[in-house]
């Protein structure tokens, strides 16, 4: 176990505060998504926009329809942070508790179910990589990512210690039209788009 010094410890806070103010700057300004997260900013242009938020729309969909009423599939804000980590990251659906969106600021992403991802055009990396790396890190128990570029998909759980930091154990993958348990429900991955080359 490595323990910085203070000043150390006081610099990477004073650069986590100085990334979040950059994109907190540009919400809505710029288009994309920026995220913080352990290498720096990342800047997702989630294109094409349609197939991706359509994908996002129809899981988000059902989910609903079987998860019990005091549990949600939000799309959009606020992030989850984990500030002492500098990473701050917004999927684009999280299964969560109605009770555990109240109040003010960014979700704790411990009171995620699960964070589902739609693989971007423009980025792939950022949701087979660095969130594969971020989300265990930050306690976020099941990871689903659908790809649209080429119909597949995979549910990552059961985080546990590496020397590398937590990581999941467990993948799932899949393709599309196959059924997909996320946490404790299972839906259909028919008639997801698909980008066009």
């Amino acid at each position: 176990m490595t323990i910085a010094p203070d000043h150390a410890q006081q610099g990477a806070s004073h650069l986590y505060r100085a990334m979040r103010d950059f994109v907190e700057s540009t919400d809505g300004t710029l288009p994309g998504k920026f995220e913080i997260t352990k290498e720096g900013i990342v800047l997702d242009m989630t294109s094409p926009v349609r197939p991706h938020e359509l994908t996002a729309l129809r899981l988000r969909q059902r989910l609903e329809k079987v998860m019990p009423e005091e549990i949600v599939a939000h799309t959009g804000e606020p992030d989850v942070e984990v500030v002492p980590e500098g990473i701050m990251r917004r999927p684009d659906v999280m299964v969560i508790a109605e009770v555990d969106m109240e109040g003010e600021g960014s979700f704790a992403p411990r009171t995620l179910i699960a964070a589902v991802e739609i693989v971007s055009r423009s980025n792939p990396d950022n949701d087979w990589v660095g969130k594969v790396r971020d989300y265990p890190l930050i306690g976020i128990p099941v990871y689903a990512v659908f790809d649209p570029r080429n119909g597949t998909g995979a549910v990552l759980t059961d985080i546990h210690a590496t020397p590398d930091g937590p990581r999941y154990a467990t993948r799932k993958d899949f393709v599309y039209g196959e059924d997909v348990t996320i946490g404790d429900w299972t839906i259909a991955t028919d008639n997801l788009p698909r980008y066009k080359d």
